[in-house]
């Protein structure tokens, strides 16, 4: 009899446990379905309206994915569905998940320190108005630097001295290129463009070599560019453009050396820089028709000329990625810099860089991270970057979730802002934050 009432009670217990943690693992099923219906209603939305071809999604948190999906296609044409193993053009994604992770990894190792300048470790800007930037500044996009230069331009002109490109249609500007149109007389600078490979020139497109007796003048330009008040936040291009080079000039090893290392440190092979190096250009997102300098739709090349100007491999842009491989990396941020027991990154760094050091200032950003003013969308505690061609990661270890929205918006044109208008990622990034 004892026996009995003891296994009854026993049995009561098991019952009980389950009946106090299914409702939690209900919850976070519900939650998830939930979020999974409101991203792809999202995204139905978004295909319907014409704001991108096609797109990946993962949300996950610090220990796995909880959605992974698909959508679209790679262009209108509808010809080709969009797959896990595609890769799209990072754009600005790019100064974290490449410059700033070499940075982080130097700077843990003491290679770096956040106070070193821009002159004392790259010679050529010793004696120059930008000598005396820090990396810090860089980083923080608190140098003074110029937004952008198109260096690009440089490259290009016409016979009759008339301009590039023109606000109005007409016989003479005819293809468009974002909101303008493009003078059909333009030619190429022959001294530093050719179009056959050239010995020791820099590939910069299919069909395109750049000499690199281009690049003084382009360093000369940049080393003029800090016309804007150093200690205030203005987002430039710039500031990583420098930062690469004094992680290259400090070590003697390439940008992408450097995040190849971490990437096969992490496990992840789907992300780098010139993707037809190690991918088929079948898996490649086509981004925009370039009607002005490379005149062809950009595929399996970066999209951002500042980039390309660099061969592809720059500290602004130039990785390209698809959402699997960035999920590694949100995990090992989310987790303080480990990944699957292994140390990849010093966690006192990941939190220096992680932070808003300037918050104070009214300055939310972090070192290299996209930080926001808290907002009806993101909180102080969330940190990612986006990037031009329409793409998007943001984490917050306190939610436990980091979103990554892949998409190749300016295909075909650069023009098409309908997701920003619509606060697109931004939405489904508060939306999976609720729980």
């Amino acid at each position: 009899m004892k026996k009995i009432l003891f296994s009854i009670i026993i049995v009561s217990f098991v019952f009980l446990g389950m009946s106090f943690h299914s409702p939690k693992k209900i919850n976070i099923d519900s939650d998830n379905k939930e979020n999974e219906a409101y991203i792809d209603s999202m995204m139905n939305n978004a295909l319907k309206k014409g704001f991108f071809p096609g797109a990946q999604v993962i949300v996950g948190t610090g220990d796995f994915n909880l959605i992974s999906k698909n959508y679209g296609y790679h262009d209108y044409t509808k010809k080709q569905l969009v797959k896990s193993e595609d890769v799209f053009d990072l754009a600005s994604m790019s100064k974290v998940l490449g410059a700033t992770l070499v940075t982080m990894r130097l700077v843990g190792d003491g290679k770096l320190k956040l106070t070193d300048q821009v002159g004392e470790i790259v010679s050529m800007y010793k004696n120059t108005a930008i000598s005396d930037l820090t990396l810090f500044e860089l980083l923080t996009h608190t140098s003074g630097l110029t937004p952008s230069i198109t260096l690009y331009q440089a490259l290009l002109s016409t016979p009759d001295n008339s301009p590039l490109l023109s606000k109005e249609k007409s016989e003479q500007y005819v293809e468009p290129f974002d909101n303008m149109f493009v003078n059909k007389n333009i030619v190429y600078d022959s001294k530093y463009l050719a179009f056959e490979p050239k010995e020791n020139w820099i590939q910069i497109y299919k069909n395109m070599w750049l000499n690199p007796e281009f690049y003084p003048s382009v360093y000369d330009r940049i080393a003029k560019a800090n016309t804007n008040p150093r200690g205030k936040y203005l987002y430039s291009d710039l500031n990583l453009l420098l930062v690469k080079q004094m992680i290259e000039t400090k070590t003697g090893k390439k940008l992408d050396q450097f995040t190849n290392e971490i990437y096969t440190e992490l496990g992840i092979s789907k992300i780098g820089y010139n993707p037809l190096k190690w991918t088929s250009i079948d898996n490649v997102m086509p981004t925009e028709v370039d009607n002005l300098f490379r005149k062809d739709t950009i595929k399996g090349y970066v999209h951002d000329e500042a980039a390309a100007i660099f061969g592809g491999v720059s500290g602004n842009a130039g990785l390209f990625a698809n959402a699997e491989s960035i999920a590694v990396i949100c995990k090992m941020l989310m987790n303080n810099g480990t990944y699957k027991g292994k140390q990849i990154l010093k966690s006192n760094v990941v939190k220096e860089f992680t932070d808003s050091p300037l918050a104070k200032s009214g300055i939310y950003r972090g070192l290299g991270f996209d930080k926001r003013k808290p907002d009806e969308f993101f909180t102080k505690d969330d940190f990612g970057h986006t990037g031009f061609t329409g793409t998007f990661f943001f984490m917050n270890r306190k939610t436990n979730r980091f979103l990554i929205i892949l998409t190749n918006r300016v295909n075909p044109t650069r023009t098409n802002r309908l997701m920003y208008k619509d606060d697109f990622s931004a939405k489904i990034w508060r939306q999976i934050n609720k729980y």
